[in-house]
Parts: structure tokens; C-alpha cells; sequence
């Protein structure tokens, strides 16, 4: 059970919003506080009924749901967003994290899984379907260089890297903020300044440039050890 998580749904299909209501608060114990699937209401809803988290479908009548995402973020709402949707497109899965998705649903998930999965990222977690975790891993086998991301971290603090490190174990601000000993707004600061410093555009892209600079320098590393054996 996952109380007082309050989730907003936001999927043109109403077949979709019923079932997915009757499972977050009949067996999830969630509180579903809204449900539209109208795009042009979501803005409104948000700022209304302000939820710990977002479900929204990647397809939409109207528009797509990327770019229902950005435009939310450009109006400056930070309400945390997962995409629930049946495509399992690396292309869409990459598409949405880097626009800010906390993370990325199927809806052909197992119920268990899905109320987990929500729970989770209503709590601060960065959440991704395990059916797209394969496709994940070779994202992060496909960014910049690592010299070119060994250069950009070079500008960053020990403590921004300390944040670094766990805003890539999907960690909110208030558990950073805990693990660290200083206080919240701190750490909003100091991934602020993360953010500007390695050009990136949300804490999933932060998350991902931690993970691709940490796989590739342990490869280093073990080629380095096999070069020296």
C-alpha cells in the first residue's frame, strides 16, 4: 500500500482512466485526485489540485505527450511526470527522459509492477518498466565521449559531484538534502548549478550523464587493469 501518494492521470481514453483509478486506489491505497483527457486542462489541473506526481500518456488525440511535457515545463510547472504508453521505442523512451520524464511505463505492465513503479516515483525515484531496461542500458552505452564528459564534470565541486552521484540514484532533494546534512534548499542550488555547468536540461539527463560517466570510466579502468596484468 502506497498512502497519501496523490496522483493526477492524464490519457484521452477513459477506459484507460477508469482502470487505472480503480487500481492506484482500490489495491494501491493512492489517492487519484484528478483525470482529464483533455490536454488543454492538464496546465489548470496541475496548478489546482498540485499532485506528488503526474501520469501522462505518451499519444494523445490532440497532441503528443512530449510535447504536452515541455510545454508544461516552459510555463515553469515542476510537477513530476511519468509517461505510461504501449510503445516500447527506445526512440520515445529517450525522447521522454530527456524531457523530463521521471520516468517511463508500459501499459502492459503487471498491476504489482505499475503500483510500484508509481509509488516509487511519487517518492522521488526515477522509474523505468523493466521490459525497456535492456534498452535503456544501451542508451547510456551511446552519449558523448567520456573525455568530453570527464572535461564538464572537471568544472563541477566535490560537493556538486556529491550531488551528482545521488541525483543519479534517482534521489529526491529531500533525501539528498538528509543523506548530505544541508538543508533542501542547498541542494536545489547546488543542481542548479549542476545543471548549468554540464548543459543539461533535468535531473533524468543528470541522472543519465552520471551513469554513462561511471560506466565508461570503470571500462577504463578494466582495460587498464587487463593492459597492466
Amino acid at each position: 500500500m502506497t498512502e497519501n501518494v496523490r496522483v493526477m492521470l492524464v490519457d484521452d481514453h477513459a477506459l484507460c482512466r477508469n482502470g487505472l483509478t480503480e487500481l492506484l486506489v482500490e489495491r494501491g491505497g493512492m489517492d487519484v485526485v484528478g483525470a482529464t483527457g483533455n490536454p488543454d486542462q492538464v496546465a489548470s489541473m496541475l496548478h489546482e489540485l498540485q499532485p506528488d506526481l503526474a501520469v501522462l500518456d505518451l499519444r494523445l488525440a490532440s497532441t503528443d505527450g512530449l510535447s504536452l511535457l515541455r510545454h508544461l515545463r516552459s510555463q515553469g510547472c515542476n510537477t513530476p511526470v511519468v509517461i505510461l504508453t504501449m510503445s516500447d521505442s527506445e526512440a520515445d523512451l529517450s525522447a521522454a527522459l530527456r524531457a523530463g520524464a521521471r520516468g517511463y511505463l508500459l501499459k502492459d505492465m503487471q498491476p504489482e509492477e505499475m503500483m510500484d513503479a508509481i509509488g516509487r516515483a511519487a517518492r522521488g525515484e526515477m522509474v523505468v518498466a523493466s521490459a525497456m531496461t535492456l534498452k535503456l542500458a544501451q542508451m547510456l552505452q551511446s552519449g558523448p565521449k567520456v573525455s568530453a564528459r570527464g572535461d564538464l564534470v572537471a568544472s563541477l565541486t566535490d560537493r556538486e559531484r556529491e550531488v551528482l552521484n545521488h541525483v543519479a540514484h534517482g534521489q529526491s532533494n529531500k533525501v539528498i538534502a538528509k543523506a548530505l546534512d544541508i538543508s533542501h534548499n542547498t541542494v536545489k542550488l547546488h543542481v542548479h548549478h549542476i545543471m548549468d555547468k554540464l548543459n543539461l536540461r533535468s535531473r533524468v539527463e543528470a541522472a543519465v550523464f552520471a551513469f554513462e560517466l561511471r560506466n565508461e570510466t570503470d571500462s577504463g579502468k578494466d582495460a587498464n587493469t587487463k593492459s597492466g596484468a
